[in-house]
């Protein structure tokens, strides 16, 4: 069972569906006041309409639509519990006055730290605006602190700005600096509430592995400071604005479970990919959450794990043991016994065994159930033969007893993944045109492509972005096995593969 989760939808109508006082550490970067076009970055439908949602009252709307969001964010934080807002300029002063003070109080301000950076700027008639503001508020007063985790160690700059400000009372010798208080930790320093050592997440090369194409990313040095200064291994980190997925992404190295929001498909599935970039031996299984879920992924997944899934989905609790439980997988939300088939055209005779097991299971509350017509059980498939369908209303009609048959799809909506042909073509001695397309019925939202790929580690994106589905590249020579993925808008997925036999020239 994930604790580990990718959600896309609305992010307020998810927490508010949320259990209080279950999560660690917030962060959030929502997009900012700027009432600028360039705001729209993936440029999908949840994320157009949630920026037409924003400004349709100006400031006033925008801090409205924020503070209902951050109203649930404190219900959910445990006593120990931290925030961190990032913003700018725009609105900093708004969010910090009509949201935090107000909901946190003034008093729970830890800091107001400003993220320094820089990056060309051609103003003539002000100062360059060159930081971010990130608030820090913490729900108690015995909030989660390790100060000693994120120490800048020394180096040469760090150890002459020590010097220069401890002309006076203290001095220097032998690497380590010494003032009133004795010698500084070893460690390092502590950081002060402006960091101007965490460069901007544009300044990645575009080819590192680093940039994943989102114009606002934020760097994963950002990120690591915040987590490993306000949570501890294991802690449940939350980030409602997901993006580029940096949060998730550091909250996974850093061994923190996460939940990650985003109403944006290019969002969610762009932190797919790069997750599944990081994965590893040691990473940590998480669950995709879609508004539709792939047919074959669904269908093909261990059966195990998909009893405990689909279970939950029907909003009951999937039984652990898987032994010695009667044909039982688990129970509803009333107690009633959950049978969970992965096949189709269910036969009448699992009807009879399930019922003999219901019975055996709890016979008090069978008869209850019976008594109030209410479902002796429930049976989830993804489909059922007229024997079973006859027999339940049989059931039913003759001996009130309920037995419910419940389709999978019923309980989620699925759909089939893109089909994706790719096909290359030499422009030159070792350069290659290569070149994707795909169908879907809803619009296909942007390829990825892995131009090493091995099918045992699984799809690893070396292009992230490509709205086009053509790269062109260089081949060294010999055998390469290529992959591209095909994201649609409903997040569902396709792929394709090549195999391209480069010659070496004479």
């Amino acid at each position: 069972m994930c604790v580990n989760k990718l959600i896309l939808g609305d992010n307020l109508e998810i927490l508010k569906a949320m259990d209080s006082e279950t999560v660690d550490l917030i962060y959030l970067d929502p997009p900012f006041f700027s009432n600028r076009n360039y705001e729209v970055i993936w440029g999908d439908e949840g994320e157009i309409r949630s920026f037409q949602d924003r400004w349709s009252g100006g400031i006033d709307q925008y801090i409205a639509w924020l503070k209902e969001r951050v109203v649930e964010m404190h219900r959910l934080l445990k006593p120990t519990g931290s925030i961190f807002l990032h913003c700018d300029w725009h609105a900093d002063a708004y969010i910090r006055v009509d949201i935090l003070d107000r909901i946190f109080g003034q008093h729970k301000l830890i800091n107001q730290i400003a993220w320094c950076y820089t990056s060309a700027a051609n103003t003539k008639h002000r100062l360059p605006q060159k930081h971010d503001t990130i608030f820090w508020y913490a729900k108690e007063d015995n909030y989660t602190v390790n100060i000693d985790e994120i120490r800048i160690p020394y180096n040469t700059k760090t150890e002459a700005n020590y010097k220069e400000g401890l002309k006076g009372s203290g001095t220097f010798y032998d690497g380590k600096i010494k003032s009133d208080e004795g010698i500084l930790n070893e460690k390092g320093k502590v950081p002060e509430d402006w960091w101007s050592d965490i460069a901007i997440a544009a300044r990645y090369p575009k080819n590192s592995p680093n940039n994943i194409g989102y114009p606002t990313q934020k760097p994963e040095a950002l990120l690591e400071r915040i987590i490993k200064c306000a949570s501890n291994e294991v802690d449940l980190v939350l980030d409602p604005f997901v993006g580029g997925g940096t949060t998730v992404a550091v909250a996974d190295k850093l061994k923190r479970k996460w939940i990650g929001i985003d109403q944006s498909v290019a969002a969610v599935k762009v932190t797919d990919l790069r997750l599944r970039r990081q994965h590893d031996i040691f990473s940590q299984p998480y669950e995709l959450k879609l508004r539709k879920y792939d047919y074959n992924t669904v269908r093909n997944q261990d059966a195990f794990e998909f009893e405990a899934w689909i279970i939950k989905q029907f909003g009951g609790t999937p039984n652990i043991t898987q032994r010695n439980d009667l044909g039982i997988d688990g129970k509803a939300a009333g107690g009633a016994p959950i049978q969970v088939k992965r096949s189709d055209s269910v036969p009448r005779d699992v009807i009879d065994r399930f019922l003999s097991a219901v019975q055996r299971y709890d016979k008090r509350l069978f008869e209850k159930n019976r008594a109030a017509g209410k479902p002796a059980g429930h049976i989830i498939a993804f489909s059922f033969g007229k024997g079973a369908v006859a027999e339940a209303a049989r059931l039913k009609n003759k001996e009130g007893i309920i037995i419910d048959l419940k389709k999978v799809n019923d309980i989620i909506d699925y759909g089939s993944g893109p089909k994706v042909l790719i096909t290359s073509k030499e422009l030159e001695d070792y350069k290659y045109l290569l070149e994707a397309s795909a169908e879907s019925d809803s619009g296909i939202e942007f390829y990825s492509w892995d131009f090493d790929h091995n099918p045992e580690e699984g799809f690893k994106a070396d292009i992230v972005i490509d709205k086009d589905g053509k790269q062109v590249k260089k081949f060294e020579p010999g055998e390469h096995s290529i992959a591209v993925e095909a994201v649609d808008r409903e997040g569902l997925e396709g792929a394709g593969e090549l195999t391209l036999k480069v010659k070496a020239t004479e």
